[in-house]
């Protein structure tokens, strides 16, 4: 998981723009003279906590609309066809069973659907149907897999350290997070308290501790691989570490773009991950600060098979995969973006979360590594439509079922 996409978490630094900007509290002044209370305010409108009750409607037929991208997703969605059939979908849209015959089929074509477009298009019109997510407005961002120059062992140029998960962060069961406990933390007298904070865990609080899984020569860099949830330290010996999400300190993430754009600290127009890291690098100090404000910190574990891996704890595909929320999209699912953004149009295939992926609709773009992933990644801003490609049959056993 991704902080930002599970691979954490957990996405390019355009994710950045969807946090919070900063409270200022005012000075204090003479309280005004007390008033007769205000009428209460009328309750505000639930907010739906899964796709069947954002709504869901049949989308165009299947038969009637491209499907760029096709070969790609058909490769995405063969990997994710184990976790389709044994996981619950917390969408409420799909049952496991829905998915085995379009599984089924796929493992057995699979040589020809991955390398052939028309082949991939076929296969998905035969066995899927569109469907629409409440008014299926698609918000778009992108994430990469970046590369920073990082030791194993902590020497000269190499000095921030990246940490394991602490064995002394723990979950707080559901009774104890709705009486007010946090959803993670650490005990404290039998209490599970905040866990530390960027700030704390930068200035030294897990040092010492054995935690250290490598070393980052760039601060910066390893703020924003966080973001990504999952990286390569390019070694000094030239070899290549992979590490990938293994946990988060439970703080809440903080985008920074968005703070920097409303503090008039980015230039309009200026406001793409390239452009945060300029500032960040030319006013060091005024930086950190920044950076300390998203006090949530994601801690990694090495990846020594294929990688990085998303929420399903399969490796996801670059150019092929989406984080996206797993209330309302089935993880596994193949998802048929239509945007502003030509490079994001097509299938893909929801194998990943993130901490900033929220709601209906909402889908963070996975494309790979290297420069070119990390120019896309950092300046998509994507918006159109959006439908859920699922199992014939899907809408039509919905329409049937009570509903409250």
């Amino acid at each position: 998981m991704r902080d930002l996409p599970a691979l954490a978490q957990a996405a390019a630094m355009t994710l950045a723009l969807a946090g919070c900007a900063q409270q200022v509290v005012p000075p204090a002044r003479t309280p005004p003279p007390v008033q007769a209370p205000a009428p209460a305010p009328p309750p505000a409108a639930a907010v739906p906590n899964n796709a069947l009750l954002a709504g869901v409607q049949a989308g165009p037929p299947i038969e009637t609309v491209a499907l760029p991208n096709a070969a790609r997703a058909f490769g995405a969605f063969l990997k994710t066809c184990p976790a389709l059939l044994r996981r619950s979908d917390g969408s409420g849209l799909t049952q496991p069973d829905q998915w085995r015959e379009a599984c089924q089929t796929a493992d057995a074509i699979s040589a020809a659907a991955s390398a052939d477009d028309a082949a991939a298009s076929d296969f998905f019109r035969r066995y899927f149907e569109l469907a629409q997510v409440g008014p299926g407005t698609a918000f778009v961002t992108g994430y990469y897999e970046p590369e920073i120059a990082g030791s194993r062992t902590h020497v000269p140029g190499y000095d921030v350290p990246i940490y394991a998960k602490p064995a002394d962060l723990v979950e707080a069961d559901a009774a104890a997070v709705t009486a007010g406990s946090p959803r993670r933390g650490r005990l404290e007298n039998g209490i599970v308290v905040p866990y530390y904070e960027r700030a704390e865990i930068e200035d030294g609080a897990l040092a010492n501790r054995g935690l250290e899984i490598g070393w980052a020569a760039d601060p910066i860099a390893l703020f924003f691989l966080e973001i990504q949830g999952s990286g390569r330290l390019r070694l000094p010996d030239g070899s290549v570490m992979r590490i990938g999400y293994a946990g988060q300190n439970g703080r809440d993430y903080v985008g920074i773009g968005k703070l920097m754009k409303d503090r008039g600290l980015l230039e309009p127009g200026h406001t793409t991950m390239q452009d945060i890291v300029a500032w960040l690098r030319a006013h060091p100090e005024e930086g950190k600060a920044v950076m300390r404000e998203n006090k949530s910190y994601v801690f990694f574990k090495e990846l020594t098979g294929p990688g990085p891996l998303g929420a399903l704890n399969a490796p996801v595909t670059p150019r092929g995969s989406v984080a996206a929320d797993a209330k309302f999209t089935p993880l596994g699912a193949p998802v048929l973006l239509e945007l502003d953004r030509s490079q994001a149009n097509g299938l893909w295939v929801a194998q990943d979360t993130g901490g900033a992926i929220k709601g209906p609709n909402r889908f963070d773009t996975f494309w790979g590594a290297g420069d070119e992933a990390a120019a896309i990644a950092g300046g998509m801003l994507g918006r159109g439509k959006a439908w859920l490609l699922l199992p014939r049959g899907t809408l039509a056993r919905i329409d049937a079922a009570p509903h409250p």
